[in-house]
């Protein structure tokens, strides 16, 4: 699901969302060295990817999230468990618009981060409410600068991600999904190839031969600095 290959265009109903995350935070990924806290780890995805000396998946406590993530360590929500400046570089993917305190939670990513690390931030601008009813906020390219510079970051990379017409199909197939997905897993991978394959396909072609446009786009990806 999150890296996906050529099979993924038949058969991951999140394709262009998956592919353009996977390719700008492997771009990235070179400036996460030493010992990172990911917050919000889930499975930690993108771990491969990072040059890290250690890797620290930091969760909230649930027992949902004790039973399927692959966290190390826990937190209430509010305070992380750590040391002041005790982390080389962090990383948080998708998870920031389920942050319902966001100025907090960036006071704390400061807080335990030394001085100059870097922080790679991934949050959505277009998508459907999901994981509700956990989903808090949506994020442009200027809302997100403007909450990392207050709270003591200063930016270095900032992209837009799936900033084309594959936007539209992107959503077409997230639609899709919701309402058609079931328990098998069998049934669900006929259905993405029925339905959601011809989608990508599409997609991918029209997103060669169309103009991109920046002004609406899947995913905020910023890799900011502790100033």
């Amino acid at each position: 699901m999150y890296q996906p290959g050529w099979a993924g265009i038949f058969l991951n109903p999140f394709y262009f969302a998956r592919k353009g995350l996977f390719r700008h935070i492997r771009d990235l990924s070179s400036n996460i060295i030493g010992r990172t806290l990911d917050i919000g780890c889930g499975i930690k995805p993108y771990q491969h990817l990072c040059s890290s000396t250690e890797y620290v998946g930091l969760e909230i406590d649930t027992p949902e999230n004790r039973e399927y993530k692959r966290a190390d360590c826990y937190y209430d929500g509010h305070r992380f468990p750590f040391e002041n400046e005790s982390f080389d570089a962090a990383v948080s993917s998708q998870v920031f618009e389920h942050v319902f305190n966001p100025e907090d939670f960036l006071k704390e990513v400061h807080r335990v981060l030394k001085e100059n690390s870097a922080f790679l931030l991934t949050v959505p601008f277009v998508w459907d409410e999901h994981e509700t009813p956990f989903d808090f906020g949506r994020y442009s390219s200027f809302g997100i600068r403007h909450l990392l510079e207050k709270n003591g970051f200063s930016i270095l990379v900032q992209r837009k991600s799936v900033d084309d017409v594959r936007v539209i199909f992107q959503l077409l197939n997230a639609y899709l999904y919701k309402k058609t997905v079931t328990r098998s897993s069998l049934l669900n991978a006929a259905l993405a190839l029925l339905l959601m394959a011809p989608l990508n396909i599409m997609g991918e072609i029209l997103g060669r031969l169309l103009p991109k446009n920046p002004d609406l786009y899947l995913d905020n990806i910023v890799l900011a600095r502790k100033a």
